[in-house]
């Protein structure tokens, strides 16, 4: 568990973190998702003993991670997977940090195996591909067996197997009871992976929430209806506070009606539906909905393409 009271992180006279508080609850996954530059890192920094506060406090299983004996044992965390000795080998990497907290070679053994690196564990590390170099990263974390990890961007630079296995993989940790926080930009993995969500924006929590509230705290409230009476069935559903519209033939959008009652005036008016779906928004777009104030970061908007000479 991670329990961060009223965490702030000033650096001269700017910001990076401004009275943040949040708990990460073992047994699920955790996203933390922010613009660039909205803290994140600073606050795994922080967590993890290598940033001090300005003020503020956060804890890892109880303890600050300075307190902890065996830190090793107790969190693991992956937040610059090319934080290596690149002229050791993949196995005599993990040897090295194994020996420091008295962890067995054997262990060694099975984290190499979990992550799919037994092929390549005598290679230099320093030759890895940024994929292998994820994979080492994280058997770097879960070499000693923690309660808690903390990775940033796990699924960065792996191919289509090596995001779903780390997606089965965090699942499966968070089943066994660990708290598991995880940071990512890639949304559509983070929608698939995470059952909670830590937002910032400029330092600030904007959200502190399952992921299924967030997306419909963004989402709009429209519903798809499809019908060979679409114009009937327009009139029909007109009224105040209602709106109606057709983004083709024989396809509304409507405001104002829940889709059970759209259902129901329909068949009250012997009118044929093949299709009455609520539109949700992605966590994408409840992401930028969300954090359009927060963005620090803000390319220009591209102007019109020149017209052919």
């Amino acid at each position: 568990m991670i329990e961060a009271r009223g965490l702030t992180k000033r650096y001269g006279d700017k910001t990076a973190v401004k009275d943040l508080s949040f708990t990460v609850e073992p047994g699920i996954v955790t996203g933390f998702l922010g613009p660039n530059g909205a803290g994140k890192s600073t606050t795994m920094r922080m967590i993890l003993g290598l940033d001090r506060p300005s003020s503020g406090s956060v804890t890892v299983n109880g303890r600050s991670y300075a307190e902890h004996a065996a830190p090793l044992h107790e969190v693991g965390a992956l937040l610059e997977a090319k934080a290596i000795h690149t002229g050791r080998t993949a196995y005599n990497h993990l040897l090295a940090l194994a020996a420091t907290t008295g962890i067995p070679r054997r262990r060694v053994d099975e984290v190499i195996d979990l992550v799919g690196l037994r092929e390549v564990a005598r290679k230099r590390a320093g030759g890895f591909s940024l994929g292998m170099g994820q994979r080492l990263g994280i058997a770097s974390a879960l070499l000693g067996d923690p309660k808690t990890l903390i990775l940033d961007e796990p699924v960065n630079g792996l191919d289509p197997e090596g995001i779903l296995w780390i997606r089965n993989l965090l699942k499966g940790l968070a089943a066994e009871g660990r708290a598991v926080f995880v940071s990512s930009h890639l949304m559509s993995e983070m929608a698939l992976t995470a059952e909670h969500l830590i937002v910032i924006g400029r330092g600030r929590l904007i959200a502190d929430t399952s992921v299924t509230d967030f997306i419909e705290r963004a989402s709009t409230g429209r519903v798809k209806v499809r019908s060979p009476q679409a114009a009937r069935l327009r009139d029909l559903l007109a009224g105040p506070d209602v709106t109606v519209s057709a983004t083709e033939e024989g396809t509304l959008l409507v405001s104002g009606l829940t889709s059970d009652r759209i259902g129901q005036i329909a068949s009250d008016n012997g009118v044929t539906l093949f299709e009455l779906a609520p539109q949700q928004a992605s966590l994408e777009e409840a992401f930028m909905e969300l954090t359009g104030d927060s963005v620090e970061y803000r390319a220009p908007a591209r102007t019109a393409e020149r017209s052919a000479a």
